[in-house]
């Protein structure tokens, strides 16, 4: 059986950590008097922290020192942690065991690729860290997707070319960096957001043992 790799991004794939980030950076908005809606935390998806704050701020048109600045993101990061060190294997995604479960079955590599700095944390937490043969997160990136630095990174350590690598997305950024690495990309999600993804599912319960193994044999 030909051997793949797979590349699996965390949140809003394997898990739903976006309603954390929401609650967290509310609450940061909220106490620079900035309205922070659900429609503006969507274009956070696969952003820094960084990026993500300055977004916030030039939403709200303010201006912070830098000291206020790094403050306020270790905070956030804080008050992040403190919900996903609740967080356990009830929150995994529909049917992403399955999936992993039997790509290990099938003996593909898999790994994660993920702009989260606490993902190994939160895949401890769900009980899945062992479902991986490589994690690449945020503290091993300087570039942001859509730079696919985190997908080739994560190839080179499946010992796969990008050509023959498969990378599960739910963010614009993230498809688009799978796509510029040369990878097969598969959105989760919505088809009018994900379109530019080569396959688009809403969710893994679309997902086929059949798709899996036209995946692994072109």
């Amino acid at each position: 059986m030909n051997k793949k790799g797979f590349i699996f991004d965390l949140d809003g794939v394997i898990v739903d950590t976006a309603k954390y980030h929401f609650l967290a950076w509310q609450r940061l908005a909220k106490s620079l008097d900035i309205d922070f809606t659900e429609e503006e935390n969507e274009q956070l998806k696969g952003v820094s922290r960084v990026k993500s704050l300055e977004k916030i701020l030039s939403w709200g048109n303010k201006t912070i020192s830098q000291e206020l600045f790094n403050e306020l993101m270790g905070k956030k990061n804080e008050e992040y942690l403190s919900y996903i060190a609740e967080m356990d294997e009830t929150e995994i995604l529909p049917d992403v065991p399955r999936v992993l479960d039997s790509l290990i079955e099938k003996e593909q590599p898999i790994s994660l690729g993920s702009a989260s700095k606490n993902a190994r944390v939160i895949l401890e937490r769900v009980d899945l860290k062992k479902h991986f043969d490589a994690i690449v997160d945020g503290n091993d990136v300087s570039k942001a997707k859509p730079d696919p630095e985190v997908f080739l990174i994560a190839a080179k350590l499946l010992n796969r070319k990008p050509e023959d690598c498969i990378v599960f997305e739910d963010s614009v950024a993230g498809v688009e960096a799978a796509n510029v690495a040369n990878m097969i990309s598969i959105g989760i999600g919505s088809e009018s957001v994900l379109g530019h993804a080569k396959y688009v599912f809403k969710d893994f319960t679309e997902i086929s043992e059949e798709f899996i193994n036209e995946l692994i044999k072109n």
